[in-house]
């Protein structure tokens, strides 16, 4: 049980902090990243809650689907820079 909890405590830790990232990134690539990881977080979270289908939907749609929306008008926008 309290390594249940050590490691919701880590998976929590991580989303706010990527969802500060997403805020404060300049790179709109990164911020994209930073929004994926939380929700991949959040379908981890509901997984460890046992609600396998919620954590798939989430995974799907707002990890997935989202995402490459997000990407396709960053491209469509001119936005999408890539630094090498």
């Amino acid at each position: 049980a309290e390594t249940m909890e050590l490691l919701v405590l880590v998976i929590v830790i991580v989303m706010l902090c990527s969802a500060i990232a997403v805020l404060l990134l300049k790179d709109f690539l990164a911020a994209l990243a930073a929004f994926s990881v939380v929700s991949l977080g959040l379908s981890v979270l509901f997984v460890i809650l046992r609600a396998p289908d919620v954590a798939m939907t989430e995974a799907a749609i707002g990890a997935g689907l989202s995402s490459l929306l997000f990407a396709l008008a960053l491209r469509r926008l001119g936005l999408w820079h890539l630094r090498s």
